[in-house]
């Protein structure tokens, strides 16, 4: 299960030991959710050392593989030619997929397995499930009643597959969402893997669907942590968010805080001071300044 000792909160004032959570194998510097990444933020020769986890993205291809993949289309990520470069991931077939090339580094788009097989068994794996296979799904909201049975179950059949999948490693695991209905229907098929609920658009719905399903920890952008000069500064089309301190009221509730995306030192020094457990962060230097970084 995820690492969570020591990060309910209790003693966060004065806390110093933040997670270091490698997005995507530090997109910032590695081609992202691919093998080399994993392997390469894992070998801690970077500034900064090793993460204590690795967050990657999953979804399936056309013939039901598991592959670690961000984007739903191919566009941005492959040299897919222009004829595919708006086809939807999970319309592929596989064997298409692992001949592209990804960012231009001689990488291909890899499987699950082949990422787990690539990522040191000490390290833990933070998997954000991205997409079932579907365009109905419903990220980012805090879902009405009436919408919830069909929502779990459009992602059942994937969090089924990728559970299996995560049944044979020795890594620590976090399963992590926007999309309610993936909390869902991973409590459903195995209520004992730790979730996180992802943030974007409120807190205060936010914190509603990580009691939902009773998530150990709760991921929200950079910009939403309060007592911070951070607090509302411009992220993209994040924010403005309520005026409740999330960290509190998090670890009051026994949840972990850890907040993405991060790519200076001055953010992680920030939200490290304001008490959150982990940062999700692209580079792996960013809590090298400002505090004791993490082992």
């Amino acid at each position: 299960m995820v690492r969570t000792s020591g990060t309910t909160g209790q003693d966060a004032p004065n806390r110093t030991d933040v997670s270091l959570i490698a997005h995507r194998g530090f997109a910032g510097v590695y081609p992202e959710n691919t093998v080399a990444a994993v392997e390469q933020a894992t070998a801690g020769v970077a500034v900064g050392g090793r993460p204590e986890m690795v967050e990657i993205d999953v979804m399936p291809t056309a013939d039901g593989e598991i592959i670690t993949f961000h984007d739903t289309s191919l566009g941005r990520v492959t040299d897919a030619p222009a004829e595919l470069a708006d086809r939807k991931v999970w319309e592929t077939p596989y064997e298409t997929l692992a001949e592209l090339e990804v960012l231009g580094t001689g990488e291909r788009v890899p499987t699950l397995d082949e990422v787990l097989d690539a990522l040191p068994s000490e390290i833990g794996v933070n998997v954000e499930f991205k997409n079932p296979g579907s365009a109905d799904v419903r990220p980012r909201e805090n879902l009405p009643p009436e919408a919830r049975a069909d929502q779990k179950a459009l992602w059942k059949d994937f969090a089924e597959d990728v559970l299996s999948t995560l049944s044979g490693t020795d890594h620590d695991v976090l399963v992590s969402s926007f999309a309610e209905g993936a909390l869902a229907a991973v409590r459903e098929v195995e209520p004992s893997v730790p979730l996180a609920a992802v943030f974007a658009d409120s807190i205060a719905d936010g914190m509603e669907v990580a009691r939902r399903y009773d998530c150990e920890a709760v991921h929200p952008p950079w910009n939403m942590i309060a007592d911070t000069a951070l607090f509302n500064a411009e992220y993209g089309s994040l924010g403005p968010y309520e005026d409740i301190d999330l960290v509190e009221i998090a670890h009051e509730e026994g949840r972990a805080v850890n907040a993405w995306t991060v790519e200076r030192w001055y953010e992680a020094d920030q939200l490290r001071q304001a008490g959150v457990d982990g940062v999700i962060a692209d580079y792996p230097g960013v809590l090298r300044f400002g505090g004791t970084a993490a082992d």
